[in-house]
């Protein structure tokens, strides 16, 4: 069933809010995975031996 009295302006307005932090929330995430990105794509993983032979990884970056 459908609600009975719609008023596509007035859930507009009362949503508003809402829409807006869920976008606000969208683009923050959106701003920490762009600067994870950049900031893990400068670092690489070496392998190196140390004294006991062993291989060791390391970070470089």
């Amino acid at each position: 069933m459908s609600a009975p009295d719609t008023n596509i302006e007035k859930q507009s307005n009362r949503h508003r809010p809402s829409l807006l932090g869920i976008g606000a929330a969208l683009g923050f995430v959106a701003v920490l995975t762009i600067g994870a990105v950049f900031v893990f794509m400068g670092q690489d993983v070496g392998v190196q031996n140390d004294a006991s032979g062993f291989e060791v990884q390391t970070l470089d970056g």
